[in-house]
């Protein structure tokens, strides 16, 4: 299985690919669109600033790649939120495949918000049900709401998507790559759809 890494102006590429060596897959960190394309599986991670990172996307094509890749794709964390419609950090327009807006949490909220916390109201591919109540790692300062793409749900001050599912695609707000078993299952499930 070619399993592609996408290379870009956002960190944690790293963390995913020691993730994925444990589970002995070796996926290739790469920005090369042919290789992206040819993959059977792409993990598009990130942390970092949305609208700097989708300048650097929109730059390359790679937002319009990303948008019509056909093979299973994993958004994570900030790979989430681009891969939504729009999000309030910097009032950037993001990729579109989730047509859902991202928001800050509100001011009266500690941010970023950091932690564990358990996924509830698990569904779809990548969730098996007895994961209900399992502990996942977040570190982010805006949010998915609730929507028709959730695939488990979480909460911090307010209920929020840990996770989306739309056709091929999936994304968690959470790092299953340093939510230890929870986490190895969640990527296993992934690269085993």
């Amino acid at each position: 299985m070619k399993v592609a890494i996408i290379k870009y102006n956002a960190g944690n590429i790293r963390s995913v690919d020691h993730a994925l060596r444990r589970l002995n897959v070796a996926a290739e960190i790469t920005d090369d669109p042919e290789v992206i394309v040819s993959a059977d599986r792409v993990i598009f991670p990130g942390v970092g600033e949305a609208s700097s990172t989708m300048r650097y996307l929109k730059d390359r094509g790679m937002d319009r790649l990303i948008a019509g890749l056909t093979q299973p794709v994993l958004g994570i964390c900030l790979g989430q939120q681009l891969m939504c419609k729009w999000t309030e950090e910097g009032n950037t327009d993001c990729i579109g495949i989730f047509d859902q807006p991202v928001k800050r949490f509100p001011d009266m909220v500690k941010v970023p918000h950091m932690g564990w916390n358990s996924l509830d109201r698990v569904s779809g591919s990548l969730f098996q049900k007895e994961m209900e109540g399992s502990y996942v790692y977040f570190v982010h300062s805006f949010y998915v709401p609730i929507c028709g793409d959730t695939a488990a749900e979480t909460g911090y001050m307010l209920p929020f998507s840990a996770a989306l599912e739309r056709d091929n695609f999936f994304a968690t707000q959470f790092h299953p790559e340093k939510s230890g078993d929870p986490g190895e299952r969640i990527l296993s499930n992934f690269l085993n759809l």
